[in-house]
């Protein structure tokens, strides 16, 4: 996606994390030394690959408008994933101690910082896009979806119900 001249990627990425802070402080070392932020977003929190972008892409508008929420674009961003205002929500969306599957997303483009992340996760074909029963029902708690939303609008349109709650961030702010 392009914004304001700036593109970013997203892939698909596995990784086992001992250390949560030592990962994230590996994680700011490569961004810093590549003049790129990264992002990781917890895909099983995710309604697939859309939802990252669109997280980004409100991210960066509001980051860089003047007028952002959180004091980071990686906090940005995390914070539009999760459709709230609250950080330790939005911590949630990210990555975790153990076992995790991720969209690493980067921003601005730049391919050098793959090489990078490639020792420290590994990339993967998967998309992760699958609405499950069960993701459906872990992103209605997430997102405070009722069933009735649900019923009203019908289970294909939920992403447009999660969607809608990150569009919305950006109007009660």
């Amino acid at each position: 996606m392009e914004t304001s001249g700036e593109t970013y990627e997203i892939r698909q990425a596995e990784i086992i994390i001992d250390d949560r802070d030592a990962f994230l402080c590996t994680l700011q070392e490569i961004a810093r030394s590549n003049s790129t932020h990264i992002v990781c977003f917890d895909a099983d929190k995710l309604a697939g690959r859309d939802h990252a972008k669109i997280a980004l892409h409100h991210a960066v508008r509001s980051f860089f408008s003047g007028k952002p929420i959180s004091n980071s674009f990686e906090m940005e961003a995390l914070l539009f994933a999760a459709g709230s205002r609250q950080c330790l929500v939005a911590a949630l969306f990210g990555i975790k101690k153990g076992i995790n599957r991720i969209f690493a997303c980067v921003y601005p483009g730049n391919q050098d910082v793959w090489k990078d992340l490639s020792t420290h996760m590994h990339f993967v074909a998967k998309t992760w896009d699958e609405m499950t029963p069960e993701k459906e029902t872990r992103l209605m708690v997430l997102f405070g979806i009722t069933q009735e939303e649900l019923d009203a609008v019908g289970r294909e349109r939920m992403k447009d119900l999660l969607f809608e709650r990150i569009a919305l961030l950006h109007v009660n702010r």
